[in-house]
């Protein structure tokens, strides 16, 4: 393809220059802008150090050229510095060279005085000009024109600095988060695709659109959708790229309405950013998404009955949405009306050239010598980029008579379709590596490469060696966020290359009836390591006692059985080294009793009769790993507190709401999410779960807060003696008053309280209606605590997750912050809730540049802010038994099982503690963010933000 703009292809410096008259802003305006934007991760030029004169130096120069956004802020005497002027003309010259971003302040001067250089402004210049030559005048000029007509914010129309300012970091960030993306930089093609595509899209029109992107398999379908995906989406609120349409759809064991069903509930879980959304009609997807802008690839689509499901009345959306879909069948977006199309063909044979020759030579031609040879193989394959990858791959740095062989197999091959191009690709590798390759292709596409490692890499296979060599060869490519993605293709070359294997000497069984016999009859061999066994097709099946008595091997066992058809026995041996264990409707109700733990990594059993795991005690999961989810559970056993390194548990929905107490948990669990389940109690558990982040959202029997067979002293249930518990009982209304009470008066160090209620408690003795508090501190305390209370409301335009913003400030003669903002994320609330958290006051910060001793918390969210109010600690000694620190400097401490965990921020800063904690302290910070990743795998609303 062309070259991408040099805006997209170069590396800056620096996110911000900004240019401003120092004396104007610099330790008012600019200080807190900085400031927001050092808490946003924005790195601003700092031109400290840098002597003013009156031309701008080589140094400052570079720094703008090197910057991706320059923010130009206009105050009153901006123009009276040549130095300003000049970084301005310099500005402008990156912008149209370069594709610089140039954003507008407009600080306490209106656009027009800078335009037309008058007023106060106008002054100042013409003072400036004096004794400048005509061209440098005539340059200021045009430049102060210029920027004048670029729109951006002006302080004259804010009456809330604060305000202002996180809407300029805010677009900062959407602006850096929009920069065209790296992914599929060197396609050829690319870039002439895109221009098309968008022309026909008319996104410039608010009228609803869909539009369908045909061509034959492996052509690039996926790749353009991808990339335009990535231009464009951050101009819609609601967003969503399906990939495999087709896969999906044909993995739902259902009747054509209940897959519908399932596919719309996947579509709206993902672009509401809310796991779990069950609906019971096709028209609830048009209902939740009514009004919305909305933008929806639905990549793959191979039926009628897909399209039905998803792209039925676009209409019915927002003005603005878009709906595009790609598929091999032209003939079908036709007859399904979709007349705006668009088709991708086959690359000219120049164009093949020269992606093959990318992927062969690493450059856009052939090597001297190889000029012949490179026209042949491209032809071979037929200019399909896809084959062109690989087979260019496979050849990298071998000699002609390498090529030779390759190409003689090419030629005299029978059949010139895909399969036998591509198969190039994978006959070349080592046997271990195509051993990786196919267990990538069956068990682990669009897995996580450190989760690929983690079960494989005690394996023989050299995972990390192997990963490399198949991305070299194009067989597989590893996303930007560190996901293994296989083509479409590939895997079914995968599967066929499995079938063509001889029976004795496959390690991974997926022929239906080939399993079908060796778990019946007992013909399984120590050869096997995987089984991916799909019933859809099969009537009954009968396992018996001994099927995996003779795979002791086996390591990886996935089964789809949604209607009962598999028959097991009750004394079923699952094999000794199982890893990945998947059973969907597992049809017994508990695991049996001689089940290995040992090496097992992953257990998933949705929608099976489970009721427990297993009957009797069991052995520790000593190498498991630190997540485990269990859907209708009945009863986790009591062994599970042996399970040292889980750190995630997740109760999923129960349908029949019996599981009612949790009376086991690991001290390691970090976090326990009971969502919507029957859980009436959970156990005491003082101190081993300190840190524990308890989710009840919608959890609504739970109301009793004692347990009757307990001691005294153990009548709270588990979190309120925890520190830096995150406490979310969102939509939780029925909890009884002692629960409330645990929960309101509840001590954080860096924890948080969300529940039910619809004014700030009376012991707030500061309260305020609105969004905003102001307090009067008293005392010369080293340290104040403040546990803040908000009471907040939904709305109509509440979405599945909102954001609560917190800015502190000192106030004196100006708002000076004094704090971070925090930001915390609440799901969606059905009624009033209230949201508690704590603040902390250091002597050395206090009242760092501030001219009195008040104190001024605002709050900003979708939400409505109701009223707000704070309690205030006046002593160390309640400070100390409440929060549970003691520290030598006095500040919050983090306890024995320190892991620098902040919870106040949903960016979840998991290890700010400092570089001289002790070596356990270290581990503990590490498993800690295991933890937090595994959360994040279940929890969208945390994995969005980090």
């Amino acid at each position: 393809m062309a070259s991408s703009s040099s805006s997209s292809s170069r590396s800056w410096r620096c996110n911000v220059f900004p240019s401003f008259h120092g004396p104007d802003v610099r330790v008012t305006f600019l200080s807190h802008l900085q400031k927001q934007f050092q808490y946003n991760g924005i790195i601003t030029f700092n031109d400290e150090g840098i002597e003013r004169s009156q031309t701008i130096s080589s140094e400052l120069t570079r720094a703008i050229r090197e910057s991706r956004i320059s923010i130009v802020v206009l105050s009153e005497n901006y123009a009276s510095s040549s130095w300003c002027l000049n970084e301005l003309v310099e500005i402008l010259k990156c912008q149209e060279s370069a594709g610089q971003i140039v954003m507008t302040v407009f600080y306490k001067v209106d656009p027009s005085d800078v335009r037309k250089q008058m007023r106060d402004f106008g002054k100042a210049f013409k003072k400036t000009c004096q004794g400048k030559t005509e061209a440098k005048i005539h340059r200021w000029t045009q430049a102060l024109t210029r920027v004048a007509n670029i729109a951006g914010e002006h302080s004259l129309n804010w009456d809330n600095e604060a305000n202002m300012i996180e809407k300029i970091a805010r677009d900062v960030s959407e602006k850096l988060n929009a920069t065209p993306s790296k992914d599929f930089d060197g396609m050829v093609g690319l870039e002439a695709h895109l221009r098309k595509i968008q022309y026909l899209l008319q996104l410039e029109t608010d009228e609803a659109m869909t539009l369908g992107i045909s061509g034959p398999a492996g052509i690039g379908k996926t790749t353009i959708a991808r990339d335009l995906y990535n231009q464009i989406s951050l101009n819609f609120p609601l967003r969503y790229f399906m990939e495999n349409v087709k896969g999906s759809y044909r993995n739902i064991d259902c009747d054509e309405h209940g897959s519908k069903l399932r596919l719309q509930e996947q579509l709206l879980s993902q672009i509401l950013n809310h796991n779990g959304v069950k609906i019971c009609n096709l028209d609830v997807i048009y209902e939740r998404l009514r009004y919305q802008k909305v933008l929806i690839i639905l990549d793959d689509v191979d039926s009628l009955e897909q399209l039905d499901a998803l792209a039925r009345d676009i209409y019915r959306f927002g003005h603005g949405s878009r709906i595009i879909v790609t598929t091999k069948d032209q003939e079908l977006l036709q007859r399904y009306g979709i007349n705006n199309t668009y088709h991708v063909g086959f690359p000219s044979n120049e164009e093949a050239l020269e992606i093959f020759c990318r992927y062969a030579f690493r450059r856009s031609s052939p090597l001297y010598g190889f000029e012949k040879l490179a026209i042949r193989v491209t032809e071979l394959c037929s200019n399909l980029p896809l084959g062109l990858r690989v087979v260019g791959s496979s050849l990298r740095g071998k000699c002609e008579d390498e090529w030779e062989v390759i190409m003689n197999r090419l030629e005299t091959s029978p059949d010139r379709d895909i399969e036998r191009v591509l198969r190039v690709g994978y006959e070349s590798l080592h046997e271990k590596d195509q051993d990786l390759f196919l267990h990538i292709a069956i068990f682990f596409n669009y897995k996580d490469e450190d989760y690929v490692k983690a079960m494989l890499g005690d394996d023989s296979l050299d995972v990390e060696h192997g990963l490399r060599n198949l991305v070299n060869r194009s067989l597989i490519d590893i996303s930007t966020n560190g996901d293994i993605v296989m083509h479409k293709l590939l895997q079914q070359m995968s599967r066929q290359a499995i079938h063509r294997q001889e029976p004795w000497k496959r390690h991974i069984l997926i022929d239906a009836h080939e399993i079908c016999d060796v778990l019946e009859y007992d013909t399984g061999t120590r050869t096997v390591s995987g089984i991916s066994f799909d019933t859809s097709k099969m009537s009954k099946v009968f396992v018996s006692k001994g099927a995996f008595k003779r795979m002791c091997n086996l390591q990886f066992l996935s089964v789809s059985d949604e209607n009962d058809r598999v028959c097991i026995p009750e004394d079923l041996e699952f094999p000794p080294r199982l890893r990945l264990l998947h059973w969907e409707a597992y049809p017994r109700k508990s695991l049996p009793f001689r089940f290995y733990l040992e090496y097992l990594v992953e257990l998933d059993m949705r929608n099976s009769q489970l009721e427990k795991l297993w009957e009797g005690p069991k052995t520790s999961l000593g190498t498991s790993h630190n997540s485990l989810s269990l859907t209708a559970v009945e009863q986790v056993p009591a062994s599970i507190r042996l399970w040292s390194r889980l750190r995630v548990l997740n109760i999923i929905i129960t349908s029949n709401g019996k599981l009612k107490a949790l009376t086991h948990v690991p001290q390691s669990v970090r976090h326990l999410i009971l969502s919507y389940t029957g859980v009436e109690r959970i156990p005491h558990c003082k101190k081993s779960l300190h840190w524990l982040q308890l989710y009840l959202n919608g959890s609504r029997k739970f109301a009793d807060s004692l347990r009757n067979d307990c001691e005294p002293m153990e009548q709270l249930i588990c979190p309120y003696d925890t520190p830096y518990a995150q406490l979310n009982y969102t939509n939780c209304f029925k909890l009884d008053s002692k629960v409330r009470r645990a929960i309101i008066t509840q001590s954080f160090v860096q924890g948080w309280a969300c529940l039910p209620g619809r004014e700030v408690p009376e012991e707030f003795e500061h309260q305020a209606r609105g969004n905003s508090l102001t307090i009067r501190l008293m005392g010369d305390m080293p340290l104040t605590i403040l546990k803040v209370c908000v009471v907040i409301s939904p709305n109509q335009q509440t979405r599945e997750f909102e954001q609560l913003l917190c800015r502190r400030m000192g106030k004196g003669n100006a708002y000076l912050p004094i704090d971070e903002i925090s930001v915390y994320t609440i799901p969606r609330i059905q009624r009033k809730h209230l949201f508690l958290f704590h603040s902390y006051l250091f002597e050395e910060e206090r009242f760092r540049e501030v001219t009195s001793r008040e104190l001024v918390f605002e709050f900003s969210s979708k939400l409505e802010i109701v009223e707000c109010g704070a309690q205030i600690w006046k002593d160390e000694s309640e400070i100390n038994i409440n929060c549970g620190y003691q520290t030598a400097n006095g500040k919050p401490g983090f306890g024995e099982e320190e892991d620098g965990s902040n919870n106040q921020q949903d960016t979840y800063e998991f290890s700010k503690a400092s570089e001289e904690d002790e070596v356990d302290s270290t581990v503990d910070r590490e498993c800690e963010s295991e933890s937090v990743e595994a959360y994040e795998e279940m929890n969208p609303a945390k994995r969005a933000k980090r």
